[in-house]
């Protein structure tokens, strides 16, 4: 007991202080894909529910087609309508052949005249009249011609809306961007959707990641790529990960973590990909540790 005593008052007067620890302490962090329609409309059907585990490409949800069918039928017939407007008997091209017509009339009728002319039997007056006639009519086939023009380049615009229109329709149909987990679900059949506003939560293989908080002085080991120890309740021994960035900037002790070492000292972020994330939970404690052994 009294050696109990002196060791302790040995301690409080030499200062004593528990050596510092290599174990830094943070928690598990998905890195969710959070899944959304591109256009509004109600939720037809839902195909998956939390906790599904889904392939890339899969059928995740449904949107309601019926309000995107009917702009898409109406961007149709405008399509169909402009091309028809430009095609063989299309109106712009009959203008065209009719100010062609009338443009072969008035330079017969102007060539004759001036023949007339020549041989004295008609009045420059005449010849005049027919000149004009001429000049109108090539104008209006350059008229016509310049409109046919127009149209068939304002043909894209209509039939780019009609593309786009289909394009919505089969959006409505939402597959999986990746593979991976049915996290969270936020939405269900029946309810109308936002712009954006996101249907399920979905974590992708390989989406867990590790968040902690190193010491100033261990600054300098830490790198991208270097290794790590991982401990955590249910995780396997021997855990291995890999460093993937490291802050710049240091920051005060997060309130989460409760180490009466590293309490109102700054730390940096850390995060880091375990190579075995099956145990790894978000929100989960882990005790990290820098392998300083050459990897």
């Amino acid at each position: 007991m009294k050696k109990a005593i002196l060791l302790v008052a040995a301690c409080a007067l030499t200062g004593c202080t528990k050596p510092p620890s290599d174990t830094m302490q943070g928690y598990g962090e998905a890195q969710y894909v959070y899944v959304a329609a591109e256009d509004p409309g109600r939720l037809s059907q839902l195909l998956v529910k939390e906790g599904d585990t889904v392939a890339g490409g899969a059928p995740l949800f449904r949107l309601d087609p019926a309000r995107q069918r009917i702009t898409a039928e109406g961007a149709g017939a405008a399509a169909s309508a402009a091309a028809a407007r430009t095609s063989g008997n299309g109106a712009f091209v009959e203008a065209l052949r009719a100010a062609q017509a009338n443009a072969a009339l008035a330079n017969a009728t102007y060539a004759r005249s001036q023949t007339l002319h020549a041989k004295g039997f008609v009045a420059q007056a005449r010849l005049d009249i027919d000149a004009a006639a001429l000049r109108v009519a090539n104008a209006s086939v350059a008229e016509a011609r310049a409109n046919l023009n127009a149209a068939l380049r304002e043909n894209g615009a209509p039939e780019a809306d009609a593309r786009l229109a289909r394009r919505r329709v089969r959006d409505l149909e939402v597959t999986a961007p990746t593979g991976g987990r049915v996290e969270r679900v936020y939405h269900r059949a029946g309810e109308v959707l936002g712009v954006g506003a996101p249907v399920l939560a979905l974590l992708p293989e390989g989406g867990m990641k590790l968040r902690f908080f190193a010491p100033e002085r261990l600054l300098s080991a830490l790198r991208s790529g270097g290794g790590v120890s991982i401990r955590c309740d249910g995780c396997p021994p021997n855990l291995k990960g890999r460093i993937t960035y490291v802050a710049t900037e240091p920051q005060f002790t997060p309130p989460v973590i409760y180490s009466l070492e590293q309490r109102d000292k700054l730390v940096f972020l850390v995060e880091a990909t375990p190579d075995d994330a099956t145990h790894i939970r978000p929100g989960l404690p882990v005790d990290v540790t820098l392998n300083r052994a050459r990897e």
